[in-house]
């Protein structure tokens, strides 16, 4: 496309997706859970916010040993969320409102409480035997058993789990309780294709798609190279990611699904984040999916070798990130998510803003100009729009819930020893954890923060729910919420120049670990310009350029004379 033709506008593109993680977005009826009617009772705040789109986090039916990311039937609903008829009434009621309907969808694996893997364990001649993957297992010089390969687990452990039934081993790249399907299988790609049609047929918008690039492995699952000498099992990911398959899969998909509907796909692309791996993905002449989640900027803090390892946030690992995506997109005619927060990550706010109470509602709001003025299709997790935060420090390992983090919190301190020094893992654990992510939503400054009427929600509500709420930041013209509506309705005003407009960053402060500054340009010209403060202290910027008023943001400085931003300030200006 070039600079003067005007975009190809989908309403998918212009989408600003709000993600709901159901249990941790409001209780309806007392029990600590968050549920379906308690979605349905919010839709027009959700819609008050800008939002144009829901994401649902997994509402299936589940035995939630990972938070509904192991279904145990694609048809039904995790009974304390709620019913299809309360799926079928919030659909409605999105639809009402104008609002897009999006289901995460898991078919990576399952739950090994799908009928399909019981009927597939129960014997080595089962008709479903080869909907997963068994192997037989291997024995050293002692006699003793050991997996089919060498790979280790995403959650820690071997990738294997040994079935006393028939005496094999599952592949299981996350839980022992999540199995993986073997997409090779005609039959079992068929049911799956038959499960997304139902949820279409009930009017939902699209889809999600959970570790979409695991679905082909290496046919032959051989052992990973030895990356870790002092660890047992091995990153398997240069087997089990993006394989042979991947594209004729995803294409199948389109064909027997997708484009029979008006819907949307987003795809999870976990261990591949090179260009050409994401354009064979999201080019539009490839015709696959319309987007990918590539997780760089979530994980641009991670350590060389696990999540949990220490690397400080920098300014120009974010630069470099955004420069990258917003640069290559246009390139093979593909498109953008623009995220920081998910339900796998600790709040942007906290890891590369500030949330020290000096700091973070300006913090906050500079990330929400971050986010609003990019080029692609916006997602916000719930409680982004009110600036949540992580957990404070004083939370201890007894009140973190998530199995990714504890897993790895209790391998560390068995390598350790019992009474070791734990606080560098603490520390990444208060940064990184997904519990960060999924803290109830905080609606109000009563007890657990009107989030819930039970004594017990099932997971901590964040200590400081009682200065930052939703009902507060409604009374307030220059809270968090506020601007976020602000910004939502500046990108929506002036679609051409920041949802398909071209990202330029200014050279002279392209180096800078204090200030991100850059343009976006429409394609018949016009300009804005975005200033952002990564820095606690005064900033003073001098830009070139002829730049007329300020769209966002609380800057009455002159460019003659340079703008001044406060510490974690943003602003934009349009071009005259």
């Amino acid at each position: 496309m070039s600079a003067s033709t005007p975009p190809d506008r989908q309403w998918w593109k212009e989408a600003v997706v709000y993600q709901i993680y159901p249990a941790s977005f409001l209780d309806s009826n007392g029990d600590g859970l968050g549920d379906l009617p308690g979605i349905i009772s919010k839709l027009d705040y959700i819609r008050s916010v800008g939002a144009s789109a829901i994401w649902l986090s997994p509402i299936f039916k589940s035995p939630q040993h990972d938070m509904g990311y192991d279904v145990s039937d694609y048809r039904d609903i995790h009974r304390p969320y709620g019913t299809i008829g309360d799926v079928e009434t919030l659909i409605s009621g999105c639809h009402e409102r104008g609002i897009k309907v999006l289901l995460d969808l898991v078919v990576n694996h399952t739950s090994h409480e799908h009928e399909w893997f019981k009927e597939s364990r129960s014997s080595k001649t089962s008709p479903k035997r080869d909907w997963y993957f068994w192997r037989d297992p291997k024995f050293d010089a002692d006699g003793n058993r050991k997996p089919p390969n060498n790979w280790a687990s995403i959650f820690g452990g071997s990738a294997w789990t040994y079935d006393e039934t028939t005496e094999q081993y599952y592949l299981s790249l996350f839980l022992p309780e999540q199995p993986d399907l073997n997409w090779a299988n005609d039959d079992m790609r068929e049911a799956t294709y038959d499960d997304m049609k139902f949820w279409l047929d009930k009017g939902a918008d699209g889809f999600r798609i959970d570790s979409m690039n695991l679905m082909s492995k290496h046919p032959d699952l051989p052992d990973a190279p030895i990356t870790r000498p002092d660890a047992e099992f091995q990153p398997g990911d240069k087997y089990f990611a993006s394989g042979p398959r991947m594209h004729e899969y995803i294409r199948e998909m389109r064909e027997k699904v997708i484009d029979k509907y008006d819907c949307m796909t987003v795809g999870e692309l976990g261990f591949t984040k090179d260009e050409d791996s994401v354009a064979s993905y999201v080019a539009k002449d490839r015709h696959e999916l319309n987007m990918l989640f590539t997780g760089d900027i979530v994980d641009m803090d991670f350590g060389p070798n696990h999540k949990y390892e220490r690397d400080d946030f920098r300014l120009s690992k974010l630069k470099a990130i955004t420069s990258r995506w917003q640069g290559a997109m246009p390139k093979f005619d593909g498109w953008n998510s623009v995220y920081m927060d998910n339900h796998d990550s600790g709040r942007s706010l906290s890891r590369y803003g500030s949330d020290k109470p000096e700091f973070r509602k300006e913090a906050a709001k500079m990330l929400a100009i971050y986010l609003g003025t990019l080029s692609g299709t916006l997602f916000l997790l719930q409680g982004q729009e009110i600036g949540m935060a992580n957990v404070p420090e004083s939370w201890k390992i007894e009140d973190y819930i998530d199995v990714e983090g504890l897993n790895y919190y209790n391998s560390v301190l068995k390598k350790r020893g019992p009474g070791a020094d734990m606080s560098d893992i603490m520390r990444e654990m208060r940064l990184k954890a997904r519990d960060n992510g999924r803290l109830p939503m905080q609606w109000n400054a009563d007890t657990n923060g009107g989030f819930t009427t039970s004594d017990k929600p099932w997971m901590r509500v964040n200590d400081d729910y009682d200065e930052w709420n939703v009902a507060q930041q409604e009374k307030d013209d220059d809270s968090v919420l506020a601007f976020y509506r602000q910004v939502l309705e500046l990108r929506q005003k002036e679609k051409d120049v920041f949802v398909y407009g071209r990202f330029d960053i200014l050279d002279e402060y392209k180096d800078s670990e204090d200030i991100f500054a850059y343009t976006m340009t429409s394609y018949d010209g016009r300009k804005a310009l975005v200033l952002l403060s990564f820095s606690e202290e005064e900033q003073k910027v001098k830009v070139k350029g002829d730049w007329g008023r300020r769209l966002l943001g609380d800057n009455v400085d002159t460019f003659e004379n340079g703008i001044t931003l406060k510490g974690y300030e943003g602003a934009v200006y349009a071009g005259r």
